[in-house]
This record gives structure tokens, sequence and C-alpha cells, in this order.
């Protein structure tokens, strides 16, 4: 992520999408021909590396998007990252349901993933070279990375840490903290999954009318109050409902984070989102492991105040991101006669 930040600043999502797409399609294949755990391990880091490049530069991407269309779209392209998972977790019970072998599954999503990687390449939008930087400003790095990106990348970090943790821990909790049978366990997660989906396709109305600040601050304080209900859950109705509202509550947070880090700096989008993306990902890795960390501590319903803290914290700092201009503020195309960037594209 964080390599391939700048060169997406530099070269433009034109070439770094595709080519990154191209990675992790060839990369997904390495796992299925692996016959030993090294081996295994080896393929997990060259795919990891190559997710990390598609992650980045198409969210620097969709920054610019955002930016000619003058509304909110970022939540939308994380809501067909999230159905992307759900697609894909159907097409793999569909294929072993017909008997194909890992390799014969893998090495076909492979090749569509080519064919849709280099076909994207028309409808991406061209590379736009920055304006010169003043000679004596500082070059574009970690130690001239504004304290404005170090503060949304804690806040992306404390979010997905929760995310993490409501993936990896909510099922369990239900099972053992509820004592759900495994059934009704899974239905956690698939309502706090459900709900995050839903919620990403629909807030980026909400942000256009009311604008970041308030997506991340109610967000975060509807979660915040769906976690309560999850630790104190007297039953796994409530609890469904705790988890539900829960995935509501996060769904249009990272977008908004995702989207002011790119908009803070248009000539350093790239960089920005990669500290932003990074950190995040660290905290959706720690997640699970912190949680479980605690669980030797405390009971793991109660383990979940930690997340329910991070909420809190986001809500009281989502002032913050009015240091910019919503883009859903901004005049409209038809006010400023700018061409959208469907036309652009």
């Amino acid at each position: 992520m964080q390599l391939t930040g700048p060169l997406t600043d530099r070269f433009g999502a034109r070439l770094v999408v595709p080519t990154s797409g191209v990675a992790i399609s060839a990369a997904l294949l390495l796992p299925a021909l692996s016959h030993s755990g090294w081996a295994l391990g080896a393929a997990l880091l060259a795919f990891g590396f190559a997710n990390g490049c598609l992650d980045v530069s198409m969210n620097a991407h969709a920054v610019q998007v955002e930016a000619a269309y003058e509304r909110p779209v970022m939540s939308a392209f994380h809501a067909m990252f999230s159905i992307g998972g759900v697609f894909a977790a159907l097409l793999a019970a569909r294929t072993l349901s017909w008997g194909w072998s890992p390799l014969t599954t893998l090495a076909a999503v492979s090749a569509a993933g080519v064919v849709v990687a280099l076909a994207s390449i028309p409808g991406l939008l061209a590379h736009v070279p920055p304006p010169a930087r003043d000679a004596s400003a500082p070059k574009p790095g970690w130690r001239s990375t504004p304290l404005r990106i170090w503060v949304l990348a804690a806040l992306a970090l404390m979010l997905m840490l929760s995310e993490g943790a409501a993936a990896d821990w909510s099922a369990l909790a239900m099972r053992d903290v509820l004592q759900a049978g495994p059934a009704t366990a899974a239905l956690g997660y698939g309502a706090f999954a459900t709900a995050m989906t839903v919620g990403r396709l629909l807030i980026d109305r909400i942000a256009a009318r009311f604008g970041p600040v308030a997506v991340l601050r109610w967000g975060s304080v509807v979660a915040a109050l769906a976690m309560v209900l999850i630790v104190w859950s007297p039953s796994i109705p409530v609890a469904l409902v705790g988890w539900t509202l829960f995935g509501a509550g996060l769904a249009g947070t990272i977008p908004q984070l995702f989207s002011a880090a790119g908009h803070t700096d248009p000539a350093a989008a790239g960089a920005n989102v990669s500290r932003v993306a990074g950190l995040g990902y660290l905290g959706m890795l720690a997640g699970p492991a912190v949680i479980g960390a605690l669980t030797h501590v405390v009971p793991l319903n109660v383990a979940f105040v930690l997340p329910l803290i991070f909420c809190v914290v986001a809500a009281l700092t989502a002032p913050m991101l009015r240091e910019r201009a919503a883009v859903g503020t901004l005049p409209s195309r038809r006010e400023n006669g700018v061409e959208s960037a469907r036309g652009m594209a």
C-alpha cells in the first residue's frame, strides 16, 4: 500500500489499477499450486502484496471520480467490494457442489479477473499530472505527511479494528455468551455484513445532503449504541438487533475517511489514501487478536467495550472533517458547467 500510493500519484490510475488487477488475478492461482506450508505462505504474501496495490490505487481513483462527479460516491464503491465478497462465497460454494477442484475454480476466476482488469482501461480517468510543487516545499513522504492524515489514519485503525472484531468474534459471542446454536450464531455476522452492505449503498445520498461530518458522527454514535446492546444483551434477538445496527452504523464511516484523505491534497491523493488504508487494515488485522487477548482477562462480551470506546472517540472527533468542504456541498455540474466523470471517461 505504501509503495502504490505514490506510484498512483505519479503515473495515474489508468496504468496502476489495471496492472494491479492483473497482478492480483495472477497471484490468485498461487495458493492452489502450493504443496507445502512455506509455499502457501509465500503465495499468500504475493497475493497480499497485489491486493494492497489494487486496494490503494482503486480508492485513489475513486477520489478522482468523486471530485469529478462533485457528489459523494465513495461508499457505493465500498458496497461493491462487500457484494463481491458475497458473490465470491456463493461462487465457491457452487463450484464445490459441481465437484470443481480449487485449482480449476481459481484458474477460471483468475482468467476472468485479467479480462476485467484490461477491459477497465478505457473507462478509467486519464492521468493529469499534478502542478509543480514549490521547490522550498518538503518532498512527499512519511515525514511530510500532514497531521490531519495521521489523525484520519488513527480513526481508520480504530473503526476497522471494530469491524474486524465483528467479523471474527460475532458468531463466537452469540454461541459462547448467549448459548446460540451454530446456525443461529452465524446469523450474528450475517446481520452485521448485510446491514453494512445495504448501508454503503445508501450512505452516499445521506453524505451529499448532510455532509461527511454527520455521517461519521452519527454513524459512530449508532455503532456505539449498538455495541451497548451487544455487551449487555439479555437474549439472542436483542444481540441480532445489535449486530445489525453495528453494521449499519459503521457502513459509511470508513469511506468518509478515505474520501477526506484523498481530497486533502489532490496531488498526493494516492499517498494519503495509502497512509489511511494501511493503518486501517492494520487495525482490521489486529482487532481479532486484541479481542482474543482481552478474553483472557474479561468475558468476551465485556471485551467488546473496546470497540465501543473507539466508536465514541470517532463520534467526538468527527468535526475534523470540516477542514475541507464536503464533495456533496460543491456547486452542481449544471451550475458550473463542469463535465461529469462519466463524460470525462
